[in-house]
């Protein structure tokens, strides 16, 4: 049977679909790394460890690879359709694989309302800058919402083609300005790896502000397992994405972010920064690359910067999506949410995320409050706070695993690394609640609400899944008595 033969209700996604290069696109388009470069770098220099800032890019990836690889080594043994909820399920069970769903839930979700603001910001200006149309960044936000749910009800081939081209577009770019910095010896104090990566200038400063920036940065890479149940040989191509993936953003980033401060030299990058914070902090990226591409290139990037974000919001709406679909497969969600349109896609989970995250964007659109310093701000660092507790959790469930099913004997793989994986996971979370504020830019009351949003709603959803799950069992209690009588 083709795929466009499918014309009852099914719950398969499609199999086979992408391999490692498509789940890559995926995952670097949820990193967003325009977005990334251009939302983040001035905070992290000026508010952080100035010109150690690539340093501490680094610092974090070497931090997720320490993570990722428990994470690889137990996707080869355990079906991680589901996520960090079937890694969580593996070692910690049922109970608290609910928690983890909804730890994800509420990460990836507030992270996509999020990119929503400053999509709908950015979008706004480009709009009135060029159309000479005053235009409300919430009608854009509801119109891309639209758009996005029509990519979501694809096949999964579709999603990963756009992301390719988004993406490329907006590394290209990035890589031109640096190539450019380097070609042309624009950099007044010349090109010293000592004044960014070396021990003093990665510890000078506030470098606990510029870890923060990074990881969130880095956000999304652990996504690959989620694809494992459209992915071709699951158990090689997820591990193989994810090492990447990591790889690949954290030197992009570190490299990127180098180029930078040797544009504007180490003594002079925090101070170039600092200035731009009180106007807009996308200027200590966007007026170089003008500057050595020239302005058509700068013009170029706000519109990439644009384009960098709707790749980000289809990635983590597929993500979400296919949460709901486990979810709902594990009687822990309405069974209606697994069912799969003619592409095999999860188009009722795509309704429904859509609807989610429009009603979470809601408040800020009835209020028109400032899309980036609320709703971005506010709820990208609740998605950053969240998904650093799910990494602690997965980490500790990786150790439960491997110790009672003794089927890997590297100790580095299934121990050692999953454990300095927990240390390190809680110490990035001590470094986001510490400096909480500084990430959100909220009032103390705002970022207490915030914080604790993350348990209650993790409580909350644990209670409603826990109440499907004994729903369905007392169901298939009544069809089997049921059968017993006929």
């Amino acid at each position: 049977m083709s795929v466009a033969e499918h014309t009852g209700p099914t719950t398969a996604l499609r199999k086979d679909a992408v391999g490692v290069v498509g789940i890559l696109f995926f995952v670097l388009s949820a990193q967003a790394p325009l977005t990334g470069i251009v939302g983040a770098a001035a905070l992290a220099v000026a508010l952080g460890n100035g010109s150690g800032a690539p340093g501490a890019y680094l610092a974090v990836g070497l931090v997720i690879i320490v993570f990722a690889v428990g994470f690889t080594t137990i996707t080869r043994y355990v079906d991680s359709v589901g996520g960090f909820s079937a890694l969580v399920r593996a070692g910690l069970g049922v109970s608290m694989a609910r928690v983890g769903s909804w730890l994800a839930l509420i990460t990836y979700n507030t992270i996509q309302a999020a990119m929503y603001g400053l999509f709908g910001a950015t979008a706004s200006g480009l709009v009135s800058q060029y159309l000479h149309v005053d235009v409300a960044w919430w009608v854009i936000v509801l119109a891309t919402v639209v758009l996005v749910y029509a990519f979501g009800r694809r096949n999964i081939e579709v999603g990963a083609r756009v992301m390719a081209v988004l993406v490329s577009a907006e590394v290209a770019i990035l890589l031109a300005f640096a190539i450019g910095v380097i070609v042309r010896g624009s950099a007044p104090q010349g090109f010293d790896l000592a004044t960014s990566f070396g021990p003093d200038a990665i510890t000078a400063g506030a470098p606990g502000i510029a870890v923060l920036f990074a990881i969130a940065s880095m956000f999304g890479f652990e996504s690959t397992a989620i694809y494992a149940g459209e992915a071709r040989e699951p158990q090689r191509t997820v591990p193989r994405a994810t090492y990447l993936s990591v790889s690949l953003i954290a030197v992009f980033f570190a490299f990127i972010m180098w180029v930078l401060i040797s544009y504007y030299g180490a003594d002079g990058a925090q101070g170039a920064a600092l200035g731009t914070l009180a106007t807009d902090p996308g200027n200590f990226v966007l007026v170089p690359i003008g500057a050595v591409l020239g302005g058509w290139a700068a013009d170029l990037t706000s519109v990439l910067l644009c384009t960098s974000l709707l790749a980000g919001l289809l990635a983590f709406h597929n993500i979400v999506n296919r949460y709901l679909h486990a979810m709902a497969e594990h009687d822990e969600l309405p069974r209606q949410l697994c069912r799969t349109n003619r592409h095999q896609a999860p188009a009722v989970a795509a309704a429904v995320q859509s609807i989610a995250v429009v009603l979470v964007m809601a408040w800020f659109m009835i209020g028109d409050k400032n899309p980036v310093a609320t709703l971005f701000g506010w709820l990208s660092g609740t998605a950053v706070a969240a998904l650093v507790v799910l990494y602690v959790l997965v980490s500790v469930s990786i150790i439960r695993y491997f110790r009672a099913h003794r089927v890997h004997g590297n100790a580095w793989s299934t121990t050692v690394a999953p454990a300095a994986s927990v240390v390190l996971m809680l110490g990035e979370l001590y470094i986001i609640v510490k400096n909480f504020r500084t990430l959100t830019g909220g009032s103390q009351t705002t970022c207490e609400v915030l914080l604790w949003s993350v348990p209650a709603v993790a409580l909350l959803g644990w209670l409603v899944s826990t109440a499907f799950r004994r729903r369905a069992r007392t169901r298939g209690a009544l069809g089997v008595a049921a059968e017993t009588v006929v």
